[in-house]
């Protein structure tokens, strides 16, 4: 599956947008959404890294697909292809990391006038 046919699957199960009061409660709801989905996702590593907690990794996923759903949510309550986000964010690594990741590259790295992090 492509972003492109994630994302439109995905609003299956949005919201029906009547009005620009609907469009921010949606917006506020998705925000919100990704927030709480991707904390669940860091609270389930961080039990198992820093207090010995197994993990479970189909849960993992679970929750990996609740911040994705919510992510593209976002984008399509903005008008944003998917697919251009991804796109955008392996430029910006590749402008940032051009031989890849690097500690020193982390450090010491050139910030690109068309990067919008």
């Amino acid at each position: 599956m492509n972003f492109s046919e994630y994302q439109e699957i995905s609003k299956r199960t949005m919201p029906e947008i009547k009005g620009d009061l609907d469009l921010k409660l949606a917006r506020f709801n998705y925000a919100l959404g990704l927030n709480t989905e991707s904390g669940e996702a860091g609270d389930m590593i961080k039990k198992h890294l820093a207090h010995g907690h197994d993990i479970n990794i189909g849960e993992l996923v679970k929750e990996a697909g609740d911040v994705l759903h919510y992510l593209s949510g976002i984008c399509s309550l903005y008008g944003i292809s998917f697919g251009d986000v991804a796109e955008a964010n392996i430029i910006k690594l590749q402008n940032r990391y051009p031989n890849g990741f690097s500690e020193d590259a982390s450090r010491n790295r050139k910030e690109y006038s068309d990067s919008h992090d």
